[in-house]
């Protein structure tokens, strides 16, 4: 031990009166003399601030305690001391940020007092952690924010953005997350997303992860509350080694659920290590079950509008677009009738071009809506096998014969072949889907290009469809695979459509473990982009 140190169990009674006091003290103790060494430390000292007292004793007070950025203000204190001055902390209560051994930060109280011993004078500090206490009143200002911005948003939307801004900005936290579940699409998707200003995420920040992947995924698949006490060592979730990179260290994700429905998952990441506690579980859950009866009330109000919104859309499909090939049918059938003896045999074929061609519109039309209810009852079925990308997009390609009708030109830029684990009849209907809408909403003389090609690693293919048709207006697509919407481009040309195609090709892309975008398009039309992995998952 140091010269001059004194330990706590062993210290002189002239400096310590009652030392088997001090050691059963539930405050932490230390002492230090003129120069700022340390010459007491008890085992309460020990557990706050993370050193033995054969580490403290001997070494100077800042070097320990106080954080890096504010040692040289703890030294000019130390001296004030020394000389006799009651400088900013001696006989007073005061609250600062400490240092940890472990290289954290953390609130404590402390009062400073100072004794003349034989050997000088010698400063006694007792002080506690208050980080407990700090917390509790942050949850109780997070309760009130987020109970405040329940109350005044108007979506679902603004409610979630609200609640985990109030969880990072009252609590500190460096992100916090709010995931809700879309179980037509069987995926969970990032409702909100607070970041602490100047962290950059990177490959962390994703919207979008499926049930029992990552944090979101495995508390919103189990049901329950988890905490990950060192994200860097969580070997089986990329994304949480992402966020490790990212300089985060824990996270604790408790489940969005009103009785026995989980409705999603609220999730927060800090940036130093920590125990879970029972107060801090206990807040998040609160929060989450307060949460999660809102979502609930408001999708409730929301379903009823959606519905409402659909049948008016689908009984305005249903008059259109099956109405009119019924009608051309019976009517072409009735003239077929009356002037089969007179027509000619050209004419005859012409007529039942005519009615075979709106038969087919209605056979499509119906096999969409069978998708469609497959699609909500969660029956899509994919029969995934070694497929050729290439050959399921050239043979849609060429089956498209309107193209030659309307003069449009098709530009495909594809490899060889591109070969990945799918199920062909699927991505034929996707591939129908994306260049029948090209085609149907070009109009003559245009330009569809379509490319595909698969990344460095032959790990994901991207595909895009891109046209110079009529496009569609930004402020609709957040609304474009919405099940009957039509574009109001569409609807003003009256060009036919039953809203489904889109719906039905995202699902089936999901379903491949895929995504399906609008991407950015300069000029007139515009561009969907697939992104596909090559092996399945």
């Amino acid at each position: 031990m140091p010269a001059g140190s004194v330990p706590l169990r062993s210290a002189e009674p002239a400096l310590l009166e009652s030392p088997a006091v001090l050691a059963a003290a539930l405050e932490a103790y230390f002492a230090f003399d003129a120069t700022g060494r340390v010459v007491a430390w008890n085992p309460a000292a020990e557990t706050t601030f993370g050193y033995s007292t054969a580490q403290a004793c001997g070494r100077s007070i800042e070097e320990l305690i106080v954080r890096p950025e504010a040692r040289v203000a703890g030294r000019a204190e130390v001296a004030a001391l020394a000389c006799g001055e009651p400088g900013q902390t001696l006989d007073r209560r005061r609250q600062w940020m400490a240092w940890h051994a472990d290289g954290h930060a953390f609130p404590v109280e402390m009062t400073l007092t100072a004794t003349d011993e034989p050997g000088g004078r010698v400063f006694h500090a007792f002080a506690h952690d208050i980080t407990t206490a700090r917390r509790a009143r942050r949850f109780t200002a997070v309760e009130a924010a987020v109970a405040r911005g329940l109350a005044e948003a108007d979506s679902s939307a603004t409610a979630a953005a609200r609640v985990v801004e109030a969880l990072g900005v009252k609590m500190d936290w460096p992100v916090a997350e709010l995931w809700l579940a879309d179980d037509d699409r069987q995926l969970l998707t990032c409702a909100a997303r607070h970041v602490q200003p100047g962290r950059r995420l990177r490959d962390f920040a994703l919207d979008q992860l499926e049930p029992r992947v990552g944090l979101p995924g495995r508390v919103y698949a189990e049901a329950r509350s988890l905490w990950i006490p060192d994200l860097s060592a969580d070997s089986g979730s990329i994304r949480s080694r992402a966020a490790a990179r990212a300089g985060l260290r824990v996270a604790v994700g408790v489940p969005l659920c009103t009785g026995r429905h989980i409705l999603g998952a609220l999730c927060i990441y800090g940036d130093r290590a920590e125990d879970p506690e029972d107060t801090l579980m206990s807040l998040l859950s609160g929060l989450a079950a307060q949460v999660g009866q809102y979502v609930e009330r408001r999708r409730a109000e929301e379903l009823t509008i959606e519905l409402a919104r659909t049948k008016d859309e689908f009984l305005a499909m249903v008059t259109h677009e099956l109405r009119n090939p019924l009608a051309a049918i019976t009517g072409t059938a009735a003239l077929f009738n009356d002037d089969l003896d007179e027509l000619t045999r050209d004419e005859q074929r012409e007529y039942l071009q005519i009615i075979t061609r709106n038969a087919e519109r209605l056979s499509i039309m119906a096999e969409d809506l069978l998708d469609l209810a497959r699609l909500e009852s969660g029956h899509l079925a994919i029969n995934a096998t070694a497929t050729d990308l290439c050959t399921v997009i050239e043979q849609a390609v060429h089956a498209a014969t309107p193209a030659e009708d309307k003069q449009l030109t098709i530009a495909l830029h594809l490899p060889e072949q591109l070969e990945l684990y799918a199920d062909p009849h699927r991505l034929r209907q996707v591939a129908d889907n994306l260049i029948g809408n090209a085609i149907k909403y070009t109009p003559a003389g245009g330009t569809i290009t379509i490319t595909a090609s698969s990344d460095d690693v032959e790990q994901n293919i991207r595909w895009t469809v891109a046209d110079t048709g009529i496009g569609i207006p930004a402020a609709e697509r957040p609304r474009l695979f919405r099940r009957f919407y039509r574009a109001s481009t569409a609807l003003d040309l009256r060009i036919p459509g039953t809203g489904l195609g889109l719906v039905i090709t995202r699902a089936i892309v999901e379903r491949h473990h895929g995504t399906i975008t609008l991407a950015e398009h300069h000029g007139p039309g515009t561009t969907f982009t697939v992104d596909l992995p090559v092996k399945p998952q």
